[in-house]
């Protein structure tokens, strides 16, 4: 298994427990869990944004950029709702 994989696995798993954790924190029925699922939602995050940062500057996963106006006009439209 080459680097590439092993990032490729790892950002899929991170992704995967972001996704519970959202859950878990929205279903949560008390203060004290849903501060528990939140934090461990936040650092979860901060995991998945670090690999992805990596991914990207060894070239394995290429963002797209985006132009300014595109943005714009996405913002109006969601903000019109």
């Amino acid at each position: 298994m080459d680097d590439k994989c092993i990032f490729e696995n790892l950002l899929q798993l991170t992704k995967g427990s972001a996704d519970l954790y959202l859950h878990g924190t929205i279903e949560s029925s008390t203060e004290n869990i849903n501060t528990t699922f939140h934090d461990i939602l936040c650092e979860t995050l901060k995991m998945q944004h670090e690999i992805y940062k990596k991914m990207e500057a060894k070239g394995w996963y290429p963002a797209e950029q985006v132009e300014e106006q595109k943005i714009q006009q996405v913002k109006q439209k969601n903000s019109a709702q």
